[in-house]
């Protein structure tokens, strides 16, 4: 009777691991080379792009790689809310009362700070707004202090499912990822559209970027690199001139020589094969003929 108890106890902390390492994400965007490979305007919003842009430069991260928050979760600013993770969307928490998760970016929601326009009203349309959240995990050491994150994620709702996260599209956000994105900071300090080209190896026209999205150029370029430079990319690559047919790659040459048809597979030894085999069948032939004019004038 014990060893049965014991079997089926092992078999259910076996299946908990088992859920629990199905549920946990898997996926970590650790570059701008990363988000390049998500396909934002259908299975992702867009607007997470705002969101991550405003997120990645609201935080504070020092030269140790220590990310602090710059508000309070708890108070509710800019929507901000306790995420229970009731559905494991996430790793459990660890141990003790020192961690929790966070969750923002409800646009609906009445709070004492908003968020900026640029993520409230967006100056494009379809980006498919309030279905976007972030994710972070908070280590509370010090309520006195600022609190440290050391885990962020971008999410969104499922479809007519109400508030259930989708865990086939959500994401792990890097460090790398935050700092890349807070070089494409808006205001005072942003960089020049220049370097940022340069730096990102992007070729937009700086005049068409600063033209439309104007003190919000650096955000415009942002979005150029991950979603439109990548739909231009894939429309010239599915160009008819630059797709690549295999069946022409051996196609036999056809070239005339003295009335005969000789395949040229630009293959020297087949081509040297063809054209031995050739001379030979040639040479029977003007042997024969000359045999047979000899006995007809015998």
């Amino acid at each position: 009777m014990r060893k049965m108890l014991g079997g089926v106890t092992w078999c259910c902390v076996a299946l908990l691991l088992a859920l629990t390492s199905v549920s946990a994400v898997q996926k970590t965007l650790k570059s701008i080379n990363g988000l390049k490979k998500i396909n934002f305007g259908n299975s992702v919003p867009k607007h997470s792009l705002l969101l991550l842009h405003w997120f990645a430069n609201e935080i504070n991260i020092d030269n140790n790689d220590i990310i602090q928050l710059t508000f309070d979760p708890n108070s509710g600013a800019y929507g901000s809310h306790h995420y229970g993770n009731y559905e494991d969307l996430l790793d459990p928490l660890p141990r003790g009362n020192q961690h929790r998760y966070y969750t923002i970016g409800n646009l609906h929601q009445g709070t004492s700070i908003h968020l900026p326009p640029y993520v409230v009203n967006p100056i494009i349309e379809d980006m498919g707004r309030n279905m976007d959240r972030i994710i972070f995990r908070v280590r509370e050491q010090n309520i006195q202090a600022y609190q440290t994150i050391d885990q962020v994620f971008i999410t969104q709702h499922i479809p007519h499912q109400g508030t259930l996260y989708d865990p086939a599209h959500t994401y792990r956000i890097d460090i790398n990822l935050l700092r890349e994105i807070r070089e494409f900071s808006v205001g005072e300090d942003q960089q020049p559209l220049s370097y940022l080209r340069n730096r990102f190896g992007s070729s937009p026209d700086d005049f068409d970027i600063e033209n439309k999205w104007g003190h919000l150029a650096c955000l415009g370029l942002l979005l150029y690199i991950v979603i439109q430079e990548k739909q231009s990319s894939k429309q010239q690559n599915n160009r008819p001139e630059n797709r690549r047919n295999p069946s022409n790659e051996r196609e036999p040459r056809k070239v005339q020589n003295q009335g005969h048809v000789v395949l040229d597979f630009n293959d020297e030894e087949d081509g040297a094969a063809s054209r031995l085999t050739g001379n030979r069948e040639s040479d029977c032939w003007n042997t024969l003929q000359s045999y047979k004019i000899y006995n007809y004038l015998s």
